[in-house]
């Protein structure tokens, strides 16, 4: 099988863990830019995430914000000493899904070499 379908097939359980918590596609997507950005030294602000037009509109953006803030799955912090810009952060419980996903993507190439 296709290492990559192999991924997908082994990710929807992790994924799954989402449908209770009303995250969807966007949300995730948005979580996905969000933990990329903080790996690479480099958190989007909240206004730079409401800029990701390729994800969905700024009041979608907003929404989605709100909801992985309300799940537990970003921060919002300040550096220094602006207090007014606020950078998204991806939390324990986000590390812990990304941790399981590379898990899964690990086991979805060793079984594509074997």
């Amino acid at each position: 099988m296709n290492s990559y379908l192999n991924f997908l097939k082994l990710s929807e359980i992790i994924n799954s863990k989402f449908s209770g918590m009303e995250i969807d596609s966007t949300a995730v997507k948005l979580l996905e830019m969000i933990a990329v950005s903080y790996s690479s030294e480099k958190a989007l602000n909240v206004t730079e995430a409401m800029h990701l037009s390729s994800i969905g509109s700024q009041a979608t953006l907003h929404r989605k914000i709100n909801d992985l803030r309300e799940h537990g799955l970003i921060s919002l912090v300040h550096e220094g000493k602006n207090r007014r810009t606020k950078y998204l952060v991806p939390s324990a419980k986000a590390n812990k899904h990304f941790d399981q996903l590379s898990k899964v993507m690990g086991k979805a190439l060793q079984t594509a070499t074997t």
